[in-house]
């Protein structure tokens, strides 16, 4: 009878235990939301190279693919928002007036100037006060460059920067003939990313998309899914939905609105999934922090990063200005 009490209360605490344990021995990581991206052109190597230097823990690399299946580091399977598609290539739109990565060759995509990201109707920037469209130019790269950028900066400075990677849509590849998740696995495994101690995580939304890199494709690297605000992913938060979780991933990445509720006092308070992971050793990697684009009940960036760190006791966090993640985890005590 004791015995079987004991194993059932192992069951039940030892995952939270040890994600305590995890929070206790390391600091909060420091993810550089599409590297230094509040700085620089999003997803560039600029913006790589600036995030490194600012000290971040991981840089985020969003992934698409290319007509020739080359892994194109591209938040969107669009190139309307971020480059000047529509003035090199304007009679490649598709029927519904974009421009997708997927109908380009890397060599055709390599051809593209990148600007800080703007409205594909009006052109003006989604950040007024982020860098200038002023001829300064940038440009697309490949995973296999971005991960290699890194490895050298890595290897000059001693540092041990990680990546982070996040496979964009791959249902819809699917549906294009593209098997993004598995192109993934190779190139990662290609450039020497395999098992679970090494310094990369994959993310996605597609929860079906995730599971199977755990179960057919069988990847030893950590996992994380990606929870947003909409409904069809509002199951994920239950506890059954963690649980489930908790089967493929080392970690959930909720947006930061999923952390928090309006207090009675103005001020917002926090709900439970950040425990209620922990509590199922889920890591926890809410997106997104803006310096320049803040709640309005939390008016300055120090007290964003106060609340999610002091208080949820998040494992990581994606920030748009590194240095503003680096100097809040400096404070903690």
């Amino acid at each position: 009878m004791e015995s079987a009490w004991a194993m059932r209360y192992l069951r039940w605490f030892l995952p939270a235990l040890l994600a305590s344990a995890t929070r206790l021995i390391a600091d909060p990581l420091v993810i550089a939301h599409r590297g230094a991206s509040g700085y620089l052109p999003e997803h560039t190597l600029a913006s790589a190279v600036y995030a490194h230097a600012l000290g971040a823990d991981y840089i985020e690399q969003d992934v698409v693919l290319s007509r020739d299946n080359v892994l194109v580091v591209l938040h969107d399977i669009h190139l309307d928002t971020t480059t000047d598609v529509v003035a090199r290539y304007p009679e490649r739109r598709r029927a519904d007036g974009r421009y997708y990565a997927v109908d380009f060759t890397w060599a055709e995509l390599a051809t593209l100037t990148v600007r800080e990201r703007f409205n594909p109707l009006t052109g003006e920037p989604v950040f007024p006060d982020r860098f200038p469209a002023n001829g300064v130019s940038f440009r697309l790269c490949t995973l296999a460059e971005q991960i290699t950028l890194i490895a050298g900066l890595n290897r000059a400075t001693g540092r041990k920067t990680g990546i982070y990677v996040e496979f964009k849509e791959p249902a819809w590849h699917a549906r294009e003939g593209k098997d993004l998740g598995a192109n993934l696995l190779a190139e990662l495994g290609r450039l020497g990313f395999n098992r679970a101690a090494d310094s990369v995580f994959v993310q996605c939304f597609d929860a079906a998309a995730l599971r199977r890199l755990r179960t057919e494709l069988k990847t030893e690297l950590r996992l994380v899914q990606l929870i947003g605000t909409g409904e069809e992913q509002a199951s994920l938060l239950t506890p059954d939905g963690l649980r489930e979780v908790a089967a493929y991933a080392q970690g959930i990445g909720p947006s930061l609105r999923l952390l928090t509720r309006p207090g009675a006092d103005g001020r917002p308070e926090l709900t439970t999934l950040v425990r209620d992971a922990h509590a199922l050793g889920l890591l926890v990697h809410p997106y997104t922090v803006r310096a320049d684009s803040l709640p309005a009940d939390l008016p300055t960036v120090e007290a964003l990063l106060d609340l999610i760190l002091q208080e949820a006791q998040v494992d990581g966090f994606f920030i748009d200005q590194p240095d503003h993640g680096v100097r809040a985890v400096a404070r903690l005590p």
